[in-house]
């Protein structure tokens, strides 16, 4: 549901903050984490891995069998449960959430009929667009954060928790390996910006939320197909999908930071271009509502 009129016009930023727009930061946040829809969503995503931790604990005291290995390694150690969670929700669950998110930045103020009144002081066009945009990544790791927090609960409480055997054979204890899982969090919350910019792009297309919404949902869907195509290989290293899951370099011993420098070049890229577009067309768009 579109954003709460009156608690988006709520708080305007006063003193030394004005100028950096710190107060509208903080406003923002405020109102998108007050939301029932986002608090719905965060809902469900922390609902991922104990669904699945749910699942893999009754299959496994029923008849015994593991399933596919991935799975089967949550059984030997609660701590997997978080890994597993976001693996899973990374191809969907995620961007479906943050395609939400970030097609209703500016589409639901326009279609609420409050965005003519946020582009009064102390808002204007260009901050306003930053602060939306910050809002949206703010949300890129607070989902990500809950995945990892809830998984790591439930693994705890459901299955044996000890010692983690990496990729490369080495093993951690508890401290080194929730300090690679929030290296991890940080890698998927960078993936994510990309797309981020994407929707908020699109979001100054329309006063329409819902198209916004589905248009930056699809195209999350439609990059992972084509980076699945063998024919279309060439497109590939372009995608913002393209090192979604290339967080196995945190499971291994050294430390392989390759795929995160290059994830993060990536979205840099994905967040100016797109970032551009929309300044583009936020700063010329004629505002009606």
């Amino acid at each position: 549901m579109p954003a709460d009129p009156t608690a988006t016009r709520a708080t305007a930023p006063l003193g030394p903050t004005r100028g950096l727009g710190l107060g509208l930061v903080a406003s923002e946040i405020a109102v998108l984490f007050r939301r029932t829809r986002t608090i719905a969503m965060l809902g469900a995503l922390a609902a991922i891995p104990v669904l699945l931790a749910i699942a893999v604990r009754v299959t496994t005291s029923r008849d015994g069998s593991r399933g596919p290995a991935f799975l089967g390694d949550i059984t030997q150690n609660g701590l997997f449960v978080s890994l597993t969670a976001l693996t899973v929700a990374i191809p969907l669950f995620l961007p479906l959430t943050v395609g939400v998110v970030a097609g209703d930045t500016i589409a639901g103020e326009a279609g609420l009929g409050t965005l003519r009144y946020l582009l009064v002081a102390p808002a204007g066009r260009i901050r306003l667009l930053v602060v939306k945009y910050v809002g949206a990544a703010a949300f890129c790791a607070a989902g990500t954060l809950v995945i990892v927090v809830f998984g790591a609960i439930v693994g705890v409480l459901l299955f044996p928790v000890g010692p983690v055997t990496l990729l490369s054979g080495d093993t951690v204890g508890f401290a080194g390996y929730a300090g690679r899982m929030l290296l991890m969090a940080l890698y998927v919350t960078i993936s994510l910006l990309g797309l981020s910019a994407i929707g908020l792009f699109i979001s100054t297309l329309t006063s329409v939320p819902v198209g916004a919404m589905a248009a930056t949902i699809v195209l999350s869907t439609v990059a992972q197909i084509i980076g699945a195509l063998p024919q279309l290989a060439f497109l590939q290293p372009w995608l913002f999908t393209n090192y979604w899951l290339g967080f196995a370099d945190f499971f291994r011993s050294p430390i392989s930071w390759e795929n995160f420098g290059s994830n993060a070049l990536l979205q840099l890229g994905y967040v100016v271009v797109f970032g551009f577009l929309a300044f583009g067309r936020f700063t010329t768009k004629d505002i009606l509502s």
